[in-house]
């Protein structure tokens, strides 16, 4: 497939207002029972089959169209996490799109502390700013925004933080997850019991029940360099896993945990200069209750069955549904409408689809910038409203674009 064409707009559009957010099961969740203190996993019922394919979804998309800049006020740099709002609420707009920051005006990474919206019309304006010195609990290490970003049913933005203070991962603190009201308000952290450098994450939601998917990246990752971290890529450890934390929601109070699992271990990380940190990062849930996660170190795609109801959690990085191919470090990653898979790369600028049955279709260019072209340059991906395209983040431009 040739790479796509590119053309600026600041016209977002695309992002239909009367769009609601989709979790990423969206086929037989049962509704929540009303057991307060019973695990969303036994609230659940069964998910529906898997969705059929009919052809890869990526093959109709060919354009990219180049979105407004992330950038606010402060000059926060280095967009990571992407998440679409589903209704009017607060400072959140219906349609609009949320996006962290991990860097700061200095492009220090981990330090990054805004979260920006862009609405419907191309506007951008902050939704919150993250300030350590005046959070109500916990994150230890400070703050530092990363691709862990997603809504919660009563409009609760949870966001991850994995900090440092001089943008080097030999400063980097364990973090937290970040809890905001829809005014943009923190309202409580999430920290320790298996969150250590939250990297990115996943949820689903069914009546008053979620539950959120973390990786986490920073399980010894540091101690494994025996040396300054920031000088050249470190040593592989096997310590990434994957946390379940099961909450109960309500509009009115912030989300309570119920319980928090590992469900997966054993994924490869280390430190590296240029990204700070290399580990398991984006993850999806399929139609099954498998859940997908990107083993960015072991440049495949892994899967956890039973992801939803599993109390143990599978070991070596879980099963291997691809790996290699077109695939190159993948980061950012979600779920296409046909139930496919869709990853980018972090050594080129590539969006790559693959099938739960583990076949690959060719990739799409997303950003040919750089050397080699796109290295380094995607990270959060959500599928635009009405499946009309994939919105991501190009780290490259600080831009909000849409592949359509």
């Amino acid at each position: 497939m040739s790479p796509p064409t590119s053309g600026p707009t600041t016209d977002l559009t695309w992002l239909y207002p009367t769009w609601r957010r989709l979790a990423a099961v969206t086929v037989g969740l049962a509704a929540v029972a009303a057991v307060a203190t019973a695990p969303l996993a036994v609230a659940l019922g069964p998910v529906g089959a898997p969705r059929h394919h009919g052809g890869a979804f990526l093959s109709h998309l060919s354009t990219v169209t180049v979105g407004p800049s992330t950038v606010p006020a402060n000059g926060d740099l280095n967009p990571y996490g992407v998440a679409v709002v589903p209704e009017t609420r607060g400072r959140l707009v219906a349609g609009g799109t949320l996006v962290s920051n991990f860097n700061n005006v200095s492009n220090a990474q981990g330090t990054g502390s805004t979260i920006v919206e862009i609405s419907p019309d191309g506007a951008q304006h902050r939704f919150a700013t993250v300030d350590p010195a005046s959070l109500p609990g916990p994150c230890p290490g400070g703050v530092g925004l990363t691709t862990a970003l997603s809504i919660l049913p009563g409009d609760w933005v949870v966001v991850g933080s994995l900090p440092t203070t001089d943008g080097t991962a030999a400063t980097a603190g364990a973090g937290c997850l970040v809890v905001l009201d829809s005014q943009g308000h923190v309202r409580e952290t999430w920290s320790g019991h298996g969150i250590n450098g939250p990297w990115d994450m996943t949820a689903v939601s069914a009546g008053n029940g979620a539950a959120l998917f973390v990786t986490n990246v920073l399980n010894g990752t540091v101690a494994a360099d025996g040396g300054d971290p920031s000088q050249s890529p470190g040593n592989v450890v096997d310590g990434g896993t994957v946390l379940r934390i099961d909450v109960l929601v309500s509009q009115f109070q912030p989300p309570v945990i119920v319980s928090r699992d590992v469900v997966a271990e054993g994924f490869g990380e280390r430190t590296d200069p240029a990204a700070l940190v290399l580990g398991p990062t984006g993850d999806t849930l399929g139609d099954d209750g498998t859940l997908y996660v990107a083993d960015t170190v072991g440049n495949r795609i892994a899967a956890v069955p039973d992801a939803l109801w599993r109390w143990t959690p599978v070991r070596d990085g879980g099963d291997t549904v691809t790996a290699g191919g077109f695939l190159a470090q993948p980061l950012g990653m979600t779920t296409a409408p046909n139930g496919d898979i869709l990853t980018v790369n972090g050594r080129n600028g590539d969006i790559v689809e693959t099938t739960p049955g583990g076949s690959q279709f060719e990739p799409v260019q997303l950003d040919a910038s750089g050397n080699p072209p796109g290295a380094g340059a995607l990270f959060g991906l959500v599928i635009a409203p009405f499946g009309q395209g994939v919105i991501f983040v190009d780290d490259a431009t600080n831009n909000l674009d849409l592949l359509h």
